[in-house]
């Protein structure tokens, strides 16, 4: 799962996509509405892929926590941010049993699942190891159509080089060179 150019914004809602970058400021689109318009460079703009999570030991990197959650629930929508604290407290809990209850506030945890319902929504939650088995996958299915062709007793000449081989007569052609006569001075 990667999260390249999903940002947050403080001050806005939801999550947002970078299009392109330019001088003092980055063009991005709401995950919301597809709304796009100029984030400045004023402005607090955090990438998810550098957001980590509180615990009780190390701290925890987002990625690896909405992954968690996209295993436990099984690629479904997890519980709504709008639901109660208790309820919200304890999925997050599931999620990531040591984080630090101190530093990790509820409006933390009430985005954490916004942003992964979200994610999930824009089908941008696709684990590595689902992409993976859907390629492998796709050269099992190549590899049963074609079949295997007999190799041929004709033996090419081909340079280790890597430059195409030089082209070859026949036995028997003639191969017929033109001869260009020169004046040499004499004016006939």
């Amino acid at each position: 799962m990667t999260l390249e150019g999903i940002i947050s914004i403080a001050g806005r809602p939801g999550l947002f996509k970078v299009i392109t970058k330019g001088k003092n400021s980055v063009i991005v689109e709401s995950l919301i509405d597809k709304k796009r318009f100029a984030a400045l460079s004023s402005e607090k703009i955090s990438s998810l892929e550098d957001i980590s999570i509180f615990t009780t030991g190390d701290d925890v990197k987002l990625i690896d926590v909405l992954s968690n959650l996209h295993k436990i629930s099984s690629g479904k929508e997890g519980p709504s941010h709008k639901a109660d604290e208790t309820t919200l407290r304890a999925s997050f809990e599931k999620t990531l049993p040591n984080y630090d209850k101190d530093r990790v506030y509820f409006s933390d945890i009430k985005k954490f699942f916004q942003w992964y319902n979200m994610l999930l929504a824009e089908g941008l939650l696709i684990m590595e190891v689902e992409v993976s088995e859907v390629a492998e996958k796709g050269k099992t299915e190549k590899a049963e159509t074609l079949t295997p062709k007999k190799a041929s007793a004709k033996k090419t000449n081909v340079p280790k080089s890597g430059t195409p081989p030089a082209k070859t007569m026949k036995a028997g052609a003639v191969k017929k060179v033109a001869t260009v006569k020169t004046g040499g001075g004499r004016g006939k």
